[in-house]
């Protein structure tokens, strides 16, 4: 499973004194652990746990951005650190040449049946909302 990927890499990190991959590491894994016991009785998968990257993600890239602008360069370098190694654990997303080749080969073109089959078929492998912009432009 991907999280035990995660805590074998935050080990590592250990190991390695990377403090700042550490953290990373950790948030994730506090907020697998907070899925867990949620009591919502739902089993968490690795589509789970990529959506729970690809969003912490986003919030690094949010901050990354914030500190750039105050001019705080050293905590921008450590927030892109820690978004290269939480990245490493996302598959590769489908490229926009890719996703309109798959679009144009459906049979139902429109925005709902498009966003129903890469919901369906590339959970976590697309940009939705990218998904959503092709579909539009075509």
């Amino acid at each position: 499973m991907l999280i035990d990927q995660i805590k074998k890499a935050n080990i590592q990190a250990m190991k390695d004194h990377d403090a700042i991959a550490r953290g990373a590491y950790s948030i994730l894994i506090s907020r697998y652990q907070e899925a867990l016991t949620s009591g919502s009785g739902k089993q968490i998968g690795d589509a789970d746990i990529v959506r729970m990257i690809q969003k912490f993600a986003k919030e690094l890239e949010e901050e990354k951005a914030g500190y750039e602008k105050a001019g705080r360069h050293e905590d921008a370098a450590a927030t892109a650190h820690q978004l290269e190694v939480i990245s490493a654990f996302l598959p590769k997303m489908l490229e926009e040449s890719e996703i309109k080749a798959i679009i144009l080969g459906l049979e139902d073109k429109s925005i709902p049946a498009v966003m129903k089959h890469f919901k369906a078929n590339y959970d976590g492998k697309v940009d939705m909302g990218l998904v959503s912009k092709i579909a539009r432009s075509l």
